[in-house]
């Protein structure tokens, strides 16, 4: 821990120093801080950045009470990892790859074209009346990327193998399961005169909405799940069509936007992780840097103070438009080009995703050395963005 704000309703434990903390994230922070179900503490990740309502890279533990927009509109977004048998990509190999995963793997705002096998999606168990009414078009989505910051990378490991990430969540079902008990949220808060910012608005646990949501929200984690492990499965096919002996090893999977009950100093509560990963000990996890630069695959230290959580990357150190307005194409992507990096800066609008939007990695995993140990540090050398 970094640093402590005591002068709310509860304390805001910091991997950061707070002057690192951009304001309004520090706000957010703060709002959070006051909650009248808020539980302990609020615990503030070293990539934190300002998001709707609540800072990316909290955690926000409650009683009694669940708040969707700390969990956020892309449920269950997070990131999955593959190690392949391979020591050794060489260039022209490793852009057939990606061109064959660019084939089969939709991106941006694009769809398949046609519905994919059922098996891939999560059984449609309980009450779930928005995921229901999403299913069919949910079938055109699974196994697509979309767009902002989530990627398929691959990544040369300090372990000598080639490896797989893909980063990814919920797409459409998500967020609009998210937006549709936001809005309940709200609508409850305002009939019973709540204090809590709208931003923030909650669903008692005793609301029959709090079960809609915990069903729906829980659906939409494995939906993002499987979603990854589409996108996976069509990787692993590229691989195997331009070097067929390939095998793979040691899947991990990872979601960062998700609550969850769990057991905190004697008590059972609510956590919720925006833009935060578990790292109870032992546990594995990812933290990827931008593209450029390095990722790392970890391994939690359950510390309790962070409600056994780290970052989920390094973060954003300027807003996407600010990004696109002032960062330097050609410079961008030269720099990703030197590296001998096959990247995805190509157009300005590609800069809110370049490595200058970024925070700088190695200190963010500098700041959090009592959260994580590093396992393998992961190179990047070709990417898809969205």
């Amino acid at each position: 821990m970094k640093d402590i704000i005591e002068t709310e309703k509860l304390p805001i434990k910091l991997w950061l120093k707070e002057e690192e903390m951009e304001e309004g994230a520090l706000e957010q922070a703060r709002n959070l801080a006051n909650l009248p179900f808020a539980y302990k503490h609020i615990a503030i990740m070293p990539d934190t950045h300002q998001g709707y309502g609540m800072p990316i890279g909290a955690i926000l533990a409650t009683k009694r009470a669940i708040v969707p927009n700390a969990v956020g509109v892309d449920i269950g977004c997070g990131m999955c990892s593959l190690r392949t048998d391979l020591k050794h990509l060489e260039t022209p190999k490793l852009k057939k790859i990606m061109s064959a995963i660019r084939k089969t793997v939709p991106v941006g705002f694009r769809h398949h074209e046609n519905p994919q096998d059922e098996t891939w999606m999560p059984a449609l168990e309980g009450n779930l009346p928005v995921v229901k009414q999403q299913y069919e078009s949910a079938l055109n989505q699974v196994g697509t990327l979309g767009g902002g910051n989530h990627f398929i990378e691959i990544q040369k490991g300090s372990d000598g193998y080639i490896w797989i990430m893909v980063h990814s969540g919920s797409r459409n079902i998500g967020f609009t399961v998210a937006n549709h008990y936001n809005r309940i949220a709200k609508e409850k808060n305002k009939t019973m005169d709540s204090p809590v910012p709208q931003d923030l608005a909650f669903i008692p646990d005793d609301s029959d909405d709090f079960e809609l949501y915990w069903n729906e929200m829980n659906y939409c984690i494995d939906f993002a799940l499987a979603n990854r492990k589409l996108m996976m499965e069509r990787a692993k096919s590229a691989f195997t069509e331009i070097i067929p002996e390939v095998a793979f090893y040691d899947f991990i999977n990872k979601p960062h936007n998700f609550a969850s009950r769990e057991d905190h100093f004697g008590e059972s509560v609510l956590v919720h992780r925006k833009g935060a990963t578990r790292a109870r000990k032992g546990e594995w996890g990812m933290i990827p840097g931008s593209q450029g630069t390095r990722s790392y695959l970890v391994k939690g230290k359950g510390n309790a103070k962070s409600f056994e959580s780290c970052s989920h990357g390094a973060g954003r150190v300027m807003s996407r438009t600010k990004a696109r307005k002032t960062l330097d194409l050609k410079a961008e992507s030269k720099a990703l080009s030197d590296k001998g990096i096959l990247h995805a800066i190509r157009h300005r609008n590609d800069l809110d995703e370049a490595p200058s939007s970024y925070k700088d990695i190695d200190e963010v995993m500098a700041n959090q050395t009592s959260l994580v140990d590093v396992q393998i540090e992961l190179q990047p050398l070709a990417v898809i963005k969205g």
